[in-house]
């Protein structure tokens, strides 16, 4: 790596989309345009690659991998075609910490099963160690705005879906500070393993969301990049680093090399419409916390 890599460098990332062309309801294309801009805006080569029904997933051919949500009749043939073609790169690329981010049937898709209103259970990978129900037409569907805690902060999406999700060892995304959740129970949202993440959250999740944007962005740095050595005057940046003399190479830990690969963006309008979500919600501290401390001049905060 040359030692203009924090400016220069040309970094590339590819982005394995499952099932575009059927599971892309809710506009959650949205979440790839996001990464792609929010990339693009810092000279990242964001590649995106469709892998369909009858494609297999080779992990090392990607650095992120992305699955949207869909009806029941379309999630049917896809959860054969996962569980047949997918399964072991997906596992395998879950297990080698690459980001993955499963939106809805997606989600369901990823954990134990699918048991719908009506026909044969649909089996999953049990990547996540939970599982989901149809309870049928008689109950109601979960269905409106939503608000969740994440990492001291909130995620803001819509969700609508029929199935329950209970998890069992999995780690919950966040807690539901509005809306439904996993199952209107429990107040649990999405699931987390490694660095796999799954949610009910639609809106698209993304650009309302800047914050998880950037965070599933710097995991994919963080793996293909890596730590690496350089010269002081390009480390300059960290405390750690600070003492090095010039022209003496340092050691930039993962964390802080991630955390160094993304500067900031001005993401004034995206934490507003944040904001405006919460506000809706009834949420007015976490609204008011959101413009308070994320909508100041972009020199000010780090998204």
């Amino acid at each position: 790596m040359t030692d203009d890599f924090l400016v220069s460098d040309h970094r590339t990332l590819t982005l394995g989309h499952l099932y575009p062309d059927q599971l892309n309801l809710y506009g959650d294309r949205g979440n790839i345009l996001t990464l792609q801009r929010r990339c693009q805006l810092r000279a990242i080569e964001l590649r995106v690659v469709g892998i369909g029904i009858g494609d297999t997933l080779v992990p090392d051919e990607y650095d992120m991998v992305f699955i949207g949500g869909g009806q029941d009749r379309e999630q049917a043939p896809v959860a054969q075609d996962v569980y047949d073609l997918k399964g072991s790169g997906l596992r395998a690329a879950v297990e080698d910490d690459m980001p993955l981010l499963a939106v809805c049937g997606g989600y369901q898709l990823l954990a134990h099963y699918y048991r719908p209103a009506e026909g044969p259970d649909m089996r999953g990978l049990g990547i996540f160690d939970a599982w989901t129900t149809h309870k049928g037409a008689r109950v109601p569907r979960c269905i409106g705005d939503v608000a969740i805690s994440w990492q001291g902060s909130t995620l803001v999406g819509f969700e609508n879906h029929g199935g329950r999700t209970y998890l069992g060892t999995a780690q919950p995304l966040g807690k539901v500070l509005k809306g439904h959740g996993n199952n209107a129970e429990d107040h649990t949202e999405g699931a987390v393993y490694r660095n796999a993440y799954g949610t009910y959250l639609h809106g698209s999740l993304l650009p309302k969301n800047p914050h998880f944007a950037d965070h599933l962005i710097r995991l994919a740095l963080q793996r293909k990049y890596g730590t690496c050595s350089r010269t002081s005057t390009n480390v300059n940046l960290t405390t750690a680093n600070a003492s090095a003399s010039n022209g003496v190479t340092s050691l930039v830990t993962a964390p802080q090399e991630a955390a160094m690969l993304l500067c900031s963006l001005d993401d004034t309008l995206e934490w507003e419409a944040h904001a405006a979500l919460l506000e809706r919600l009834g949420l007015h501290d976490a609204a008011a916390a959101v413009l308070r401390t994320r909508t100041k001049p972009v020199s000010a905060f780090q998204s």
